[in-house]
């Protein structure tokens, strides 16, 4: 069977340490087209990846060749590029957030839908294997009844990972929408509402740009969520963790506690309420202090979505209900209310 020919559009830093690299280790797919306004750095992974560089979305998606796009571009560019490509016959792969309203997202699903394209938003958490562990420990009653939880994702800001520092798109509204909430808690959201197996329905957030002098765009926000069938707890999400990255979720539940990515050696420890206590080393969460040069396998279920002719596992609903709740945070933070969703 021929390679699935991809197009990579925007080369910066997701790109760089994620995308690029994930699809370069996949036999089943050849880079042929990548594409950033910076022509310096177009320019220096067509050639490391001996495929065709462009400046403009619109001329790569005229490309015939390409049968797939990952969309690794400011927020903002999110829905009408992946709409696009859809248009163009082309499946897309979209960071996440993935569009920066309901309206474009659910813009992004008819696109998908009407065009018989894939469309998979990059969430790459549920891939975790501790994450993954933890749900099926939920679905198996180990746990019991899950009564709250607590879930952190918080590092030092983009400005020491993206490829334009304290210059980053990451901290401007208008390319951005929306800052730490955004590019850390919506990974948060499609986290927990895949593992505990429910929907959020209301959400009361405060959001705070309080660490970076540099944003228009929040830097530190804390929610509490509450599921269809009454588990509450709170999710953190923050640019202003100036030390060592937390990426936490601890679950509370009948039978036992769950804590995954809380200790540096095991992923997931369960302490069970009689004081037995198991520990598993499942291999690390996806970090950017580690080069991210580990697998996220988020561009191998895309690509396998595409050659086996089934669902991506994060489909574009996936990603709309997730972003629907972090929409619903800003919302309560705005008004001072609980939001309903």
């Amino acid at each position: 069977m021929s390679k699935i020919k991809v197009g990579v559009i925007g080369c910066g830093s997701i790109a760089k340490h994620r995308h690029i690299p994930e699809y370069a280790n996949n036999e089943e797919v050849e880079i042929v087209a990548v594409c950033d306004i910076v022509e310096d750095r177009v320019h220096e992974f067509a050639k490391e990846y001996s495929a065709k560089a462009y400046t403009s979305y619109e001329e790569l998606l005229t490309n015939p060749d390409v049968d797939a796009v990952s969309v690794c571009t400011p927020n903002y560019l999110h829905a009408p590029i992946s709409i696009a490509a859809l248009r163009a016959g082309k499946h897309v792969l979209c960071e996440k957030p993935m569009a920066t309203s309901r309206v474009d997202a659910e813009a992004m699903i008819a696109a998908s839908k009407e065009n018989n394209k894939k469309l998979m938003i990059a969430h790459n958490q549920r891939f975790v294997p501790s994450h993954q562990k933890a749900r099926k420990l939920i679905e198996n009653g180990e746990v019991g009844k899950i009564y709250s939880f607590r879930t952190a994702f918080g590092h030092g800001g983009p400005e020491g990972w993206s490829a334009d520092g304290k210059e980053s798109w990451f901290f401007k509204k208008e390319e951005a929408f929306i800052g730490a909430m955004g590019d850390l808690g919506v990974h948060k959201t499609d986290l927990l509402r895949f593992i505990l197996g429910e929907e959020f329905v209301e959400v009361g957030a405060f959001i705070e740009t309080s660490a970076k002098q540099n944003a228009d765009v929040d830097d530190t926000a804390v929610c509490v969520l509450k599921t269809e069938s009454g588990i509450i707890g709170t999710l953190a999400a923050s640019w202003s963790y100036v030390s060592k990255e937390d990426n936490s979720t601890i679950i509370y539940g009948e039978k036992a506690i769950i804590r995954l990515e809380d200790d540096p050696v095991n992923s997931l420890v369960i302490q069970y309420k009689n004081g037995e206590v198991v520990k598993y080393e499942l291999g690390g969460i996806q970090t950017n202090e580690a080069g991210g040069q580990n697998n996220t396998q988020v561009v191998d279920q895309f690509i396998s979505s595409i050659i086996q002719d089934v669902e991506p596992p994060v489909t574009g609903e996936e990603g709309m209900k997730s972003l629907q709740v972090v929409l619903s945070a800003l919302e309560s933070n705005e008004t001072k209310r609980i939001t309903s969703l």
